[in-house]
């Protein structure tokens, strides 16, 4: 039995610092080259026991640290990753949770601590950014140092302030069920959460939050430390990548046993399962990002868990992003089995009327279809890969059946020419981006942009069902054109309109409408105008206190079912069907 390095999970809303906390601890800038600055996909960073020690110097005085590094997982903040995060928090032992310390608790943050929660996985608190509380002094000579050394250089005005945000941070934690306090002032780490005040843009903390690390995985992880590695090797694919001189190779966490060169290996692809054999392993140099390494790979002939390696082997030109790849030099039969089925759940394939789904990973591909699943959307197709002209074809089809749902969400992946071609013939929209957030808000604005649209033009040449009464006290004019003071009564009226009586018959036709000295092109229900009305005169065809009905015609009646009326248009609808069908039964049918 060894001991392996815990896998570190970070989480946390979008924007609020987890790149930027690793680039301090690896001193790299990968979130600078992020899309929009938000992570898109889980990242794994190695950080050996020396360095820890490094970072942490005399806060580890006297503590002999058995394990052998940390494993950091970067995971992608925003909500529709919940299913990525989940995965990350199913991998982690320990994880740190970024709160921006003057933005509080958001969203994605209680998505977060939900997982956390499902998976028991313990974690810490970085309340970052603290350097924007207020006028914060900093001592930009040091790359990191620690936050209680920075704070005891802060003005009382500025300790006030930091005390009052962790204070504030507290209560928010307490409401959703966690007892929370400053790391320094936690007496019992089973039962509080610790909170390290931060700075992960100026290093300030970040020597705190190494310590809790090492620590707690030392006193509290011990046991789930110790692994069998001769078992065999099952890990996650992060990436598939094109390497000069090896071809296609594919990044992956090892999160149980042992992998080695010339292991029969089984992981999903596009055309269905592979099944190949290990011919290098390559591990990133310590404080490297699997990722983007910004030195060559070390070839390693074995490697155990938790680890982030690439793999190169033949036939992996069609392996999947974020798909299981296990192990299996005995039978691999069951193996293949397990994952079909675990690919299975992600990819969709259906015969409804629903959006099209393209990803560049499964991983991502499982956000999308939760995110869109989640919201009600319908989905006819979600697969791994650019989008194809058969892609555009099978929206067109669904357009025909849903001008609302035949549409393509393309999320960081291209559109081939021959396809977008037909895509702007066909009138098909295709929501193309590298944010998966982004993507799902433009669709949801077209949505909304279209619904209005429709609802517009279906409004469009429909006379609604309107009813008023003439008030007592209140003729200005008996005829040629009576004048006289209404009350809206409900739905509403506009000039040009005929309005009936209770028996039927003409009540005349409305000239113009006026409000005090101010003409209007309309009067809904409450509403006490002035209306001339052309064709009748007081006291005879009309008389005060009557009440008077909107003449709907027959086709505005019956286009009546598309466009929305309230409970009081209802109401009058029915009132004025009853005084139609009085004379023709089959009025309105």
């Amino acid at each position: 039995m060894v001991t392996r390095q815990p896998i570190i999970s970070v989480l946390g809303h979008v924007d609020h610092g987890k790149t930027t906390l690793l680039d301090n601890i690896r001193g790299s800038a990968v979130a600078a080259r992020e899309a929009g600055g938000i992570t898109q996909h889980i990242g794994a960073t190695e950080v050996p026991v020396d360095v820890i020690r490094e970072i942490c110097g005399d806060l580890l005085k006297g503590v002999q640290l058995k394990i052998p590094g940390v494993l950091f997982i970067d995971t992608p903040g925003h909500e529709a990753f919940t299913t990525l995060r989940a995965r990350g928090g199913s991998l982690a032992d320990l994880a740190i949770l970024i709160i921006d310390i003057n933005e509080g608790i958001q969203p994605q943050t209680l998505e977060s601590i939900e997982i956390l929660k499902s998976f028991k996985v313990p974690f810490i608190i970085v309340a970052n950014k603290i350097d924007l509380a207020g006028k914060f002094k900093i001592d930009k000579k040091k790359r990191r140092y620690r936050f209680l050394e920075a704070f005891n250089e802060q003005n009382e005005e500025m300790k006030q302030i930091i005390e009052n945000k962790i204070w504030e941070l507290i209560g928010e934690l307490y409401k959703h069920g966690f007892q929370a306090d400053r790391f320094d002032r936690v007496k019992d780490f089973r039962r509080q959460v610790s909170i390290v005040p931060c700075s992960a843009k100026y290093g300030i903390g970040v020597p705190e939050i190494m310590m809790l690390i090492a620590g707690l995985s030392q006193k509290y992880l011990e046991k789930k430390l110790e692994i069998d590695v001769k078992g065999p090797g099952k890990g996650s694919v992060l990436e598939v990548k094109e390497e000069t001189g090896l071809g296609t190779t594919i990044d992956v966490i090892i999160y149980d046993g042992t992998m080695n060169v010339r292991d029969r290996i089984v992981l999903g692809g596009k055309k269905g399962v592979i099944v190949t054999t290990v011919r290098s392993l390559l591990k990133p140099k310590p404080l490297d990002e699997i990722r983007d390494p910004r030195f060559k790979f070390q070839h390693v002939k074995s490697v155990a868990a938790a680890a982030g390696i690439k793999i190169s082997a033949p036939d992996l030109n069609d392996a999947l992003a974020g798909s299981p790849v296990y192990v299996a030099n005995e039978d691999p039969e069951d193996v293949i089995e397990r994952v079909k089925n675990e690919i299975g759940k992600i990819k969709i394939t259906t015969e409804q009327t629903g959006i099209i789904l393209k990803a560049d990973t499964l991983g991502s591909l499982e956000a999308l279809v939760k995110i869109f699943t989640s919201k009600g959307f319908a989905i006819r197709k979600g697969d791994v890969g650019d989008v194809t002209k058969t892609d555009v074809t099978e929206a067109i089809s669904v357009k025909k059946k849903d001008v609302y749902k035949g549409v393509i969400v393309a999320f960081n992946v291209d559109v081939l020419k021959e396809a977008e071609e037909l895509a702007k013939n066909k009138e098909i929209k295709i929501f193309k981006d590298n944010v998966i957030y982004k993507i799902i808000e433009d669709y949801e604005l077209w949505l909304e942009e279209k619904k209005e649209e429709e609802k517009i033009r279906r409004q469009l040449g429909i006379i609604r069902p309107g009813k008023i009464q003439i008030l007592e006290g209140y003729v200005f004019r008996a005829s040629k054109p009576a004048i006289v003071g209404v009350k809206v009564l409900s739905g509403e009226i506009k000039p040009k309109l005929t309005l009936i009586k209770e028996d039927g018959r003409f009540g005349g036709e409305i000239n113009s409408i006026k409000s005090k000295d101010n003409f209007l092109s309309s009067a809904k229900r409450g509403d006490e105008v002035a209306i001339a009305l052309n064709g009748v005169t007081v006291g005879r065809q009309i008389n005060e206190g009557e009440v008077l009905y909107v003449d709907v015609p027959e086709d505005s009646f019956r286009r009546m079912k598309e466009i929305e009326i309230d409970e009081s248009e209802k109401e009058t609808l029915e009132e004025f069907l009853k005084i139609k069908r009085k004379e023709n039964t089959l009025w309105g049918v």
